[in-house]
């Protein structure tokens, strides 16, 4: 008798947060739910900040970087089961001010003594059914960053954070495609923030435009836009129609794409 292949489940979460599951197996990926130690700097929450489907179940937690609304350790230690393995680059080198955007993070996974490895790029594990490698990005403020591929069940998965646009794209197929399904961020903000001064206005995660393009050149078969609509603020000013822009940049180059909410789950199957 041959047993069903366990069905692959991805739920989009808050800001850039995903969920995915493979059968019973389930792991999350920049998870935020509480962003109000953030408002005073980036504006008020506007889109829902779900939690994960299964607290308490996620065999691991990964994460692109140390800033606050891609690593909240609180809700990553609820959606840990109790042998569960936070995964993230590296720590950030320096002290104040060059440090001060992972601080709070760093500190809260520290102090719920939640068990951390890291990786760096072209690094990787297996958790499971899911073979998880780090692949190079480049953070928007100078803080290590990683972008993560997934496969779980024949699928690849993609999860961006919110990198800039960069070279390693094509080496990011040739190593760990063919891509699937990519979770790209979109929302090209300009910042200005007290620990990165003087600002410019030049974009610290893609824009719509280098979304798509980092979906093109990946030749990925599906495209979703992430980490857009979360904060609004003087201090984080995101491009004007995010999604819009990035579905219309994106079939400019033939890249399927989809607009997935907050706690929508993506269509996966082929």
């Amino acid at each position: 008798m041959t047993l069903p292949s366990p069905h692959l489940a991805l739920k989009r979460l808050g800001c850039a947060g995903l969920e995915i599951g493979l059968g019973d197996d389930i792991l999350v990926v920049d998870l935020l739910e509480d962003a109000s130690p953030l408002e005073p700097f980036v504006g008020v929450v506007h889109t829902a900040l779900p939690a994960p489907t299964q607290p308490g179940a996620a065999a691991a937690a990964l994460v692109t970087h140390l800033h606050s609304d891609h690593a909240d350790p609180a809700a990553i230690a609820r959606a840990l089961r109790p042998d569960g393995v936070v995964l993230r680059p590296g720590p950030g080198s320096g002290q104040g001010l060059e440090i001060a955007g992972m601080a709070v993070a760093e500190a809260g996974l520290a102090d719920l003594g939640l068990e951390q490895q890291h990786l760096e790029g072209w690094e990787g594990v297996r958790i499971g059914p899911f073979a998880i490698t780090a692949v190079p990005a480049v953070d928007g403020f100078g803080d290590p960053q990683v972008s993560w591929v997934i496969e779980a069940g024949g699928t690849r998965i993609f999860h961006g954070g919110d990198t800039l646009f960069h070279g390693w794209w094509w080496p990011i197929a040739q190593r760990c495609g063919p891509i699937d399904i990519a979770f790209v961020p979109i929302n090209g903000p300009a910042v200005n923030l007290p620990h990165r001064q003087p600002p410019h206005r030049l974009p610290a995660a893609m824009d719509p435009t280098q979304a798509a393009t980092a979906a093109f050149v990946m030749r990925v078969r599906l495209a979703v836009g992430i980490h857009y609509d979360t904060f609004a603020a003087p201090t984080y000013e995101q491009v004007d129609r995010p999604a819009e822009q990035f579905a219309e940049a994106a079939a400019k180059l033939s890249v399927p794409t989809a607009i997935v909410e907050p706690g929508e789950v993506v269509d996966a199957t082929w």
